[in-house]
């Protein structure tokens, strides 16, 4: 019996600290190349949750059904004027209808702009804007430019 409850608490020790270095090793590296901001002007990502992320690797378009998403996205600038990321969006064709529809890949460019104080924390700005620029292929129906408003 001892030694089931040495394992168990082995296991259970071993899960946690693997979750910690996970965690760590997930988190984006700091722009060591960019100018130091502090964290009231560097502006935040509101996702559909009222979260607030920097540099997401992805980040959900549609938050009412999930038909369209960011996935893989690399960040190259995050800055109080803008960020810019390359990635892919994933949007469902819904055809014959979205939920036997196909999602289908478009590799993106995303630009964040239009920072202003948000309304939940106003001491902190969030970007306002989100604009997708598609190289190639995009979906159908879509500019090769396509601007949203970000919620507040």
């Amino acid at each position: 019996m001892r030694a089931s409850v040495v394992g168990t608490t082995v296991t259970l020790a071993a899960g946690a600290l693997l979750t910690a270095a996970m965690t760590t090793a997930s988190a984006s590296p700091p722009d060591s190349a960019a100018p130091h901001h502090s964290r009231a002007d560097r502006p935040v990502l509101v996702d559909c949750l009222w979260q607030r992320t920097v540099r997401p690797i992805d980040f959900i378009l549609a938050c009412g059904d999930g038909n369209s998403r960011l996935t893989g996205l690399r960040w190259s600038e995050w800055s109080p004027g803008e960020a810019t990321a390359v990635g892919v969006n994933l949007v469902n064709d819904c055809k014959p209808y979205c939920a036997a529809g196909t999602f289908r890949s478009y590799p993106v460019t995303v630009r964040l702009d239009g920072a202003k104080p948000w309304k939940e924390h106003p001491g902190e700005k969030r970007y306002t804007r989100i604009s997708l620029t598609y190289p190639g292929d995009r979906p159908e129906g879509y500019e090769q430019v396509v601007t949203y408003p970000l919620w507040d």
